[in-house]
C-alpha cells in the first residue's frame, strides 16, 4: 500500500492547529465536577445560546451526549423510534438498551431524510397494556450513514408539530448539525427550537480533538449532569478541552463551506465517469460511492484507492464513504479525484 497522503476516512482525523493548541494551553480551568471550570461553563453557555436553549452540558463523546439525551426522555420499558441507519442505533453499541433499558423500532430512510408521515405514523404515544408506548423520536441531521444528507427544515417542523400533539419528546443527533446550518443557511437556533435536546460534536468538522455538547432546558441539563457522573464521565480540569471547542467555533465554523465545495467537486468528477457511482447526492462534506455500480466490493475499492495514497472507509459491503475536513485542501481533492478516476474510470 502506498503512503496515505489524502486521508478521507473521517472528519474526526483532524489535528489541533497551533492556534487551538495555544488556546488549550492558556485555558482558565477549575473542577468541572463541582461546576467550577470557567472555560467549560463558557462553552456550554455559548453552544446553548447558539441553539436557542437554556443550558448545555459538555461531554467527552458524541455517543455519551446522545445517550444522556435518551436517558432524560426515556426509561426502562419505554420506546425510542428512529431510522434504521441512525447512529444512535447502529454505532453506539446498544447503549440505549444497556443504560436506559429501552426498546426501539425503526423506519426505513435510505437517503437519511425523515418523512413526517412515516415517522408520525410509527409513533404509538399511549399504548395499551400489551404494547410499548413511544417516549422519544430521535432524528439525525446531517445523516452519517446516508452520506451527509440533510432533512429539510419543513419536514422537521411537521414532525415536531405532530410529536407535541401527543406529548412525545424529540432528540436531535446533531453531530454534524454545523454542516447542515452552513449548507442550508437555516439558523442553528431554528433547528434547536424543534427539539427537546440536541447534541452537537466539536471533534468532527470543527476540528477540536475531543468533545460534544448536549443542550436543553436548565432542569434537563442539571439532570443530565447527574447521569453523566453516574455513567463515569465526571471530569475535572477539562477546560483545556473546552477551550479547543471555543476556538473551533470562532475559527472553523464558517469554513465548513470549503469542505462542502471540495466534496461537491469530487462528486462532480465521479458523476462524469458514471452517475450511478454516487450512492447519494453530496449535500455537505461526505461523498458516498456505490461500488456495486462497477461490480466491485467496497473493500476492493478502498484497497485500490489506498494503493494510490487515498484512504476511504467501507461503510458496508457496497458503500465507500469519503469525508472532507479542514486537513484536506484543493490539492488533496485533486489527488483524490485522480485516484478515484483511475480506480473507477
Amino acid at each position: 500500500m502506498a503512503e496515505i497522503t489524502v486521508d478521507l476516512l473521517s472528519d474526526t482525523l483532524t489535528r489541533p492547529s497551533e492556534g487551538m493548541r495555544q488556546a488549550m494551553a492558556g485555558a482558565d480551568v477549575g473542577d468541572d465536577v463541582f461546576g467550577e471550570d470557567p472555560t467549560v461553563r463558557a462553552l456550554e453557555e455559548r453552544v446553548a445560546g447558539l441553539l436557542g436553549h437554556e443550558a448545555g452540558l459538555f461531554a467527552p463523546t458524541g455517543s455519551l451526549a446522545n445517550q444522556l439525551g435518551i436517558r432524560l426522555h426515556t426509561g426502562p420499558g419505554r420506546e425510542l423510534i428512529a431510522d434504521s441507519l441512525a447512529h444512535i442505533l447502529r454505532a453506539e453499541l446498544g447503549a440505549g438498551a444497556t443504560f436506559s433499558g429501552i426498546t426501539s423500532r425503526t423506519w426505513s430512510a435510505p437517503d437519511g431524510k425523515a418523512d413526517p408521515a412515516v415517522v408520525l405514523g410509527m409513533m404509538t404515544p399511549i399504548a395499551d397494556a400489551y404494547q410499548v408506548s413511544t417516549a422519544l423520536i430521535a432524528l439525525e441531521n446531517t445523516h452519517n450513514f446516508a452520506g451527509g444528507t440533510i432533512t429539510p427544515y419543513d419536514a422537521l417542523q411537521a414532525i415536531r408539530e405532530g410529536s407535541l400533539q401527543h406529548g412525545v419528546r424529540m432528540h436531535l443527533d446533531g453531530a454534524r448539525l454545523w454542516n447542515a446550518h452552513v449548507a442550508t443557511g437555516v439558523e442553528l437556533a431554528a433547528y434547536g427550537q424543534l427539539f427537546d435536546t440536541v447534541s452537537v460534536c466539536l471533534s468532527k468538522g470543527l476540528g477540536a480533538p475531543v468533545g460534544s455538547v448536549l443542550v436543553g432546558s436548565a432542569d434537563a441539563m442539571a439532570a443530565a449532569r447527574v447521569w453523566r457522573k453516574r455513567y463515569g464521565a465526571g471530569m475535572r480540569q477539562v477546560g483545556i478541552l473546552a477551550a479547543a471547542g471555543l476556538y473551533a467555533l470562532d475559527h472553523n465554523l464558517v469554513r465548513l463551506g470549503d469542505d462542502h465545495d471540495r466534496a461537491a467537486r469530487f462528486a462532480g468528477a465521479i458523476a462524469e465517469i458514471d452517475p450511478a457511482l454516487l450512492a447519494a447526492p453530496a449535500e455537505t462534506n461526505i461523498v458516498m460511492l456505490d461500488a456495486g455500480a462497477v461490480g466491485r466490493s467496497a473493500a476492493d475499492i478502498v484497497a485500490a484507492l489506498a494503493d494510490r495514497g487515498v484512504r476511504g472507509y467501507a461503510m458496508s459491503p457496497t458503500r465507500v464513504r469519503l469525508v472532507w475536513h479542514l486537513d484536506i485542501d484543493d490539492a488533496g481533492t485533486e489527488t483524490a479525484i485522480a485516484a478515484a478516476s483511475a480506480v473507477l474510470g
